[in-house]
């Protein structure tokens, strides 16, 4: 016998019942919940529902505590991982000033990134446990072990900041330039990650009983959310242009060669330079005791010779102090294999290895045939030599000598670097291009004939760079080697960079992280459009839901007051139904109905 059209009107509204307040309810996951509560709270075993009451407080003073100290050591490990990772471009300066001080090769820099890495991924998941607990509505409790790991971590990042602040301050510099080319992509980060925390903080927002903290909640997170929003008024990169305003590429100028394919300031890395495309080489000069002038970047010779074998009682002595005599004794190329200071030592070819263990120490006389035999510019720094030496008040004249007389480089291939007796040396060869390692006034630098700057290169500036260049002074920044800080020269106008990668820097064809400023515009505002309209989505959602539970806990003779009503099988709702509106078809259910589960469900009659 088929059912009667009442019965079938009553079934479907009653399924209809059963779908509204499914969507209405808040389920638990309890599996989900359980695991959370586990590794956060390491509660695998005694973990019991603790829900938070409607306006109720999510956790205990001493909870709230360590999740304040948690959020604060998430910013602190944030920054010193993002400030560390962007300055990798001054890695191996960071190792060679520990191995002066500490008497051992060891590359820190990696360790110091590696542990930042490691603490940062530990904070960061404990807080997405507490950021998951708290949109499940739980109670927080933080494990004793996790807020000692939280401790160490934040000890840890406030001592590794404060250090690097004190030792290398200069990478802030390094970091606010950085910000120059990842800001738009940072935006876009935290625009999306304020999106999805509107999720947990619109479910306890509409659940805060008192007004003040409901304002202090809502208030506080639209601030963030609009100052994310409006951030990009304030940024500034130059590698946002309009297309067809950018210039050539930097011209590459290797730092004592290539040192990542050869040990610094020997032969070999110069020519490696050169096989690698640099357009220069850059070098440090040091006069001997007996006047001839060798490549030598240290004080001494313990980092880069073999010194302390060949002469074991002379490791301190500077390097000035030996004759050339004594300093052809010594090999200037094993320890680049021993030591491997950019990790790149394994990539050379037996044949390259072999070379590189018996280099020697190089003179200024051989460097500048080489750079005359390929046609290269060359910069070098000179030292003066120490108080007793038979050179020190002779040093000038005595290297320019040498690239005047002794070598068959032009002097229009030389950026005279040194700014002692400047005058004095214009006089004797006025085609050597004079070159300043500091910033002035253009009328001072035109009066000292200075056509080329070289500064380092956290001093960039377009426009800087472009006021010396409209006087036709070019700029060329050292030591750039990552390829983002050169993507960031070559759209500031810079015209040459002295590089310790110049086989890597030389395959770039394009800048990194360039746009238009039309597409810059489209990616924020589209950021912010999309942001917008979930966060408005997600706050009507959880408004909709929270005035449906109200509606109908306030229909029912008991109200539930735990903030989440518990799930109910299909089953179980099915027999409410069929329970309240009688039986089916003309036929009694055989089953008996569960008291209980009806009680609690309290479906009104229709």
């Amino acid at each position: 016998m088929g059912r009667s059209p009442v019965t079938l009107s009553r079934l479907r509204l009653g399924r209809l019942k059963v779908v509204r307040r499914r969507l209405l309810q808040r389920y638990e996951h309890q599996p989900l919940v359980s695991c959370l509560a586990g590794l956060y709270g390491c509660q695998w075993r005694r973990y019991q529902r603790s829900r938070v009451p409607p306006g109720g407080s999510c956790c205990s003073k001493l909870e709230c505590a360590s999740l304040g100290i948690l959020i604060v050591t998430f910013a602190l490990t944030l920054v010193l991982l993002y400030l560390w990772s962007e300055a990798q471009n001054d890695y191996n300066d960071f190792d060679w000033f520990n191995f002066v001080n500490l008497g051992f090769w060891f590359p820190w820099s990696m360790v110091l990134l590696v542990i930042a890495a490691v603490l940062f991924t530990y904070v960061s998941m404990l807080l997405v446990l507490a950021v998951c607990l708290l949109s499940e509505g739980q109670r927080l409790y933080l494990h004793w072990g996790h807020k000692i790991g939280i401790l160490v971590t934040l000890t840890f990042s406030i001592v590794a900041t404060a250090v690097l602040s004190d030792l290398w301050s200069g990478e802030w510099r390094t970091l606010l330039l950085s910000f120059q080319v990842t800001a738009p992509y940072l935006h876009v980060g935290g625009v999306l990650m304020m999106t999805a925390l509107s999720w947990p903080v619109a479910l306890h927002f509409f659940c805060i009983s008192i007004k003040m903290w409901r304002a202090a909640v809502l208030g506080l997170f639209l601030a963030l959310l609009l100052a994310l929003y409006l951030v990009p008024l304030g940024m500034y990169s130059p590698c946002i242009k309009d297309e067809g305003t950018l210039g050539p590429a930097p011209a590459l100028i290797g730092h004592r060669g290539a040192p990542m394919l050869a040990p610094e300031n020997t032969e070999m890395s110069f020519e490696k330079a050169v096989e690698a495309g640099a357009q220069g080489l850059e070098t440090d000069v040091t006069l001997s005791y007996d006047g001839v002038p060798f490549l030598m970047h240290d004080r001494t010779l313990q980092r880069t010779t073999n010194v302390q074998e060949v002469f074991p009682n002379r490791t301190k002595e500077p390097a000035a102090m030996f004759s050339w005599s004594e300093l052809e004794q010594l090999n200037a190329g094993a320890w680049f294999l021993s030591r491997d200071p950019f990790g790149s030592a394994s990539s050379l070819n037996k044949a390259d290895q072999a070379r590189s263990r018996n280099q020697s120490v190089y003179t200024l006389r051989g460097f500048l045939d080489l750079a005359a035999r390929h046609d290269r510019l060359v910069i070098f720094d000179l030292y003066r030599p120490p108080i007793g030496h038979p050179y020190r008040d002779t040093w000038i004249t005595r290297t320019l000598e040498v690239v005047q007389n002794e070598s068959s480089i032009r002097s229009s291939q030389v950026m005279w670097l040194a700014p002692e007796m400047r005058y004095l040396v214009q006089e004797l060869d006025p085609e050597l291009q004079q070159t300043s390692g500091q910033m002035a006034p253009i009328e001072e630098l035109q009066e000292e004939g200075i056509v080329k700057l070289n500064l380092h290169y956290s001093t960039m500036s377009q426009k800087l760079i472009s006021m010396y260049a409209a006087v036709n002074i070019s700029t060329n920044l050292y030591v750039v080697s990552q390829p983002w800080l050169y993507s960031l020269a070559w759209c500031a106008g810079v015209q040459s960079i002295t590089t310790n990668a110049p086989q890597i820097l030389i395959n770039l064809s394009f800048p990194l992280f360039i746009m238009t400023p039309e597409q810059y515009r489209l990616m924020w505002v589209l950021t912010d459009i999309v942001s917008a309209v979930l966060v408005i989505l997600t706050f009507s959602f959880h408004w909709w839901r929270e005035r449906g539970l109200a509606f109908c806990a306030s229909s029912r003779p008991t109200q539930d007051n735990r903030l989440y009503s518990k799930f109910r099988t299909e089953m179980s709702d099915v027999w409410s139904i069929s329970s309240v509106h009688g039986p089916i078809g003309g036929r009694s259910p055989p089953l008996t109905p569960n008291l209980s589960v009806i009680s609690e469900l309290q479906e009104p009659s229709p």
